[in-house]
């Protein structure tokens, strides 16, 4: 395992019906390929030595003992093989047959564990074969010369990683074994299986392991029967699965009539962070036997890291950000309403300054009063042209503010700034922080004042970017009554604006275009003069670093708990351009590439100001959450305001 990962496998072999010297001939060769491909535990599907349609003749003595030869075959043939291998087969107990998955690691039988749960309904009669867990005694028996543990109450690993087993119908049951299983420390469950194709079944299949794999806060890795299984009534589609905590990370394709070795990385770190911080899961734990054995861990410097790592975690994939965007949406517009119906507020009043923060509270703003069927003239906006306003920003505004129809103010703050650093001697030329930092505050009390003459309150546009930056002027932006966007990242910001600008029924052409335009904007506080040619010169990114990093490095910080080697590690792969991934194609923004020096750079600056900006957090003001990241001092995160970096910082100080 490295950076918390473990590289696991599930492999659907090429079998014959009852040909017990095939089946475990292939399954060699695949227990081969997993090993120069640095995995430490694959998976195989149920009864995978005899192949899973043998019927009746699983009371055959002889199908039986070549089973066993074959097992023994493989133990003999092994000896320089380090990868865990779960394998399936019949074992007689106490005069009953079971069917089992036994796990073999090099020339040692690690344990066996029967299935519990057998089917005995429609086309599957596994009770006229085999006995349940449930009807026999964990004992010990010999195998293949072994003294091994036969028990479904076993869990396989050491301190760094634990798995589970279960078998094909036992997920299907109302509380699968591999419940028991995580409550009592497995990381990882394998399931060995024989699910045959219908109709839909596949899609309730994917659905099943997804949620169970979230439940129990694990990794899931499935392998089911593929071709070479008996199609006499039935269809055996090859499926390969593997998730960790409900995402799906790896998958075979199904009707291959070729042999296929699914592999991913499973981080068991983040895994074990989602169950210390979920006190449900740990209020559910209790005790259950565990056999301990040593797994051979591999470094995934030696080989390939097998898993895609998105390089914009806030932002799905494909069709599905339409969707997230409207249930943002929607959590923003309810939020706000039912404060507006709380405080009786008159009005709502909120900064415009033509940039994407202020835009998306803006259309919040006038959905909100939509929904509520109050006139849009009840929103206030107010235009405060400074220093480094530019024509751009400025005229994209007032054309917003008139194209939505609500009440517009235009006040310029240059006179009173510069009254104000006449008041406490401050040259004008001199564009340090107190000239930017002048002009926020004078807008925002400006924004206070003016919500007390209308009798409302100010509405915040400050974003969750800025937040975990500190990229806000303490009691200036960083201030309101109410904030809309503090949990939505400045990467989703752009997608949310652009979203409602091809909304037909959120905005009109005219709309479209000012907001399409607002989109296409470089993102600045515009708190310096612009160039020569009237453009924007501040460019936040040029100051504090790109958008795309922050939010990639606050949600690995935030919603996992990642120390800075493993996030620097993540960055290298997501933003190196080296992801040759079908799911890149997927993105719906582009990837900026960045070496390794700027990553961490950046990843430097992260936590330097992540901590040293918690002041500002301390005192935020209400603001709904849409996401399973967010700063809120409330119920989200709590850090002192003094808490040191230094740890952090020496960290990413020994990165290279």
């Amino acid at each position: 395992m490295n950076y918390g990962f473990l590289k696991v496998a599930a492999a659907i072999p090429s079998t014959q019906v009852a040909d017990c010297t095939f089946n475990i001939q292939e399954i060699k060769r695949q227990m081969d390929e997993a090993q120069q491909r640095g995995v430490a535990v694959v998976v195989f599907p149920e009864l995978s030595i005899t192949g899973y349609t043998c019927a009746d003749l699983f009371s055959q003595q002889l199908l039986l003992e070549q089973a066993k030869a074959s097992l023994q075959w493989l133990l003999d043939n092994n000896s320089t093989n380090t990868v865990v291998a779960i394998v399936g087969m019949p074992i007689e107990v106490d005069n009953t047959l079971l069917n089992t998955a036994v796990v073999v690691q090099g020339t040692t039988i690690l344990g066996v564990v029967p299935k519990t749960y057998l089917p005995n309904y429609k086309e599957f009669y596994e009770k006229r074969w085999f006995t349940s867990a449930d009807d026999v005694n964990e004992t010990e028996v010999t195998l293949c010369g072994q003294q091994v543990m036969v028990s479904r109450h076993q869990l396989f690993g050491n301190d760094e990683v634990k798995f589970g087993i279960e078998l094909c119908e036992d997920v299907w049951s109302p509380i699968p074994p591999s419940s028991h299983l995580a409550l009592a420390g497995a990381d990882l469950i394998f399931n060995l299986s024989a699910t045959n194709e219908l109709i839909a079944k596949n899609n309730y299949l994917r659905t099943l392991l997804a949620q169970q794999s979230a439940r129990c806060l694990a990794g899931y890795i499935y392998s089911s029967c593929g071709f070479g299984e008996s199609t006499q009534d039935l269809v055996y589609g090859g499926n390969a699965l593997i998730y960790e905590n409900g995402k799906l990370l790896a998958e075979s394709q199904r009707f291959s009539m070729e042999a296929q070795l699914i592999v991913s990385d499973i981080d068991i770190e983040n895994l074990r962070h989602e169950r210390r911080i979920n006190t449900t899961f740990g209020s559910s734990i209790y005790q259950m036997p565990n056999v301990k054995c040593q797994l051979s861990l591999f470094n995934n410097h030696t080989s390939k890291f097998d898993r895609f790592v998105n390089p914009h975690p806030f932002i799905p994939t494909g069709s599905a950000l339409d969707e997230r965007c409207e249930e943002i949406f929607s959590i923003q517009v309810a939020s706000l309403a039912k404060r507006i119906v709380h405080t009786h507020a008159k009005t709502v009043v909120l900064g415009i300054s033509g940039g994407l923060d202020s835009t998306l509270a803006l259309l919040v703003c006038v959905r909100t009063m939509d929904k509520l069927k109050r006139s849009r003239k009840d929103i206030v906006g107010v235009t405060m042209p400074g220093f480094g306003t530019t024509d751009r920003t400025y005229h994209n505004a007032m054309a917003l503010m008139q194209n939505l129809g609500i009440t517009i103010r235009e006040i310029p703050i240059r006179d009173a700034c510069l009254q104000h650093f006449h008041d406490i001697g401050h040259d004008p030329q001199n564009h340090d922080v107190t000239y930017e930092n002048a002009q926020a505050r004078e807008r925002t009390q400006i924004l206070m004042d003016i919500a007390n003459q209308v009798g409302g309150f100010v509405v915040g546009t400050g974003d969750l970017s800025e937040l975990a930056l500190g990229w806000c002027t303490y009691n200036a932006d960083h201030m309101s009554n109410y904030s809309v966007n503090c949990s939505v990242p400045k990467t989703l910001v752009r997608h949310l604006v652009r979203w409602v600008a091809l909304s037909p029924s959120l905005s009109n052409e005219d709309g479209k275009r000012l907001l399409l335009d607002i989109v296409d904007t470089p993102i600045s506080p515009e708190l310096t003069p612009a160039d020569s040619e009237g453009n924007i010169q501040q460019k936040t990114e040029d100051l504090v670093g790109p958008y795309e990093l922050h939010d990639f490095f606050l949600y690995h910080f935030l919603r996992h708990g990642t120390r800075p080697e493993k996030i620097y590690f993540l960055a290298q792969q997501a933003f190196s351009g080296s992801q040759k991934y079908d799911k890149m194609e997927g993105l719906n923004e582009p990837v900026g590439h960045y070496d390794h020096p700027t990553l961490l750079h950046w990843l430097t600056t992260f936590c330097r100001r992540f901590f040293s900006q918690q002041f500002k957090r301390s005192c935020l003001p209400d603001g709904p959450k849409v996401g399973s990241v967010s700063l809120s001092p409330r119920g989200d995160w709590r850090m002192p305001s003094d808490a040191t970096a230094a740890e952090w910082l020496r960290e990413c100080e020994t990165l290279h």
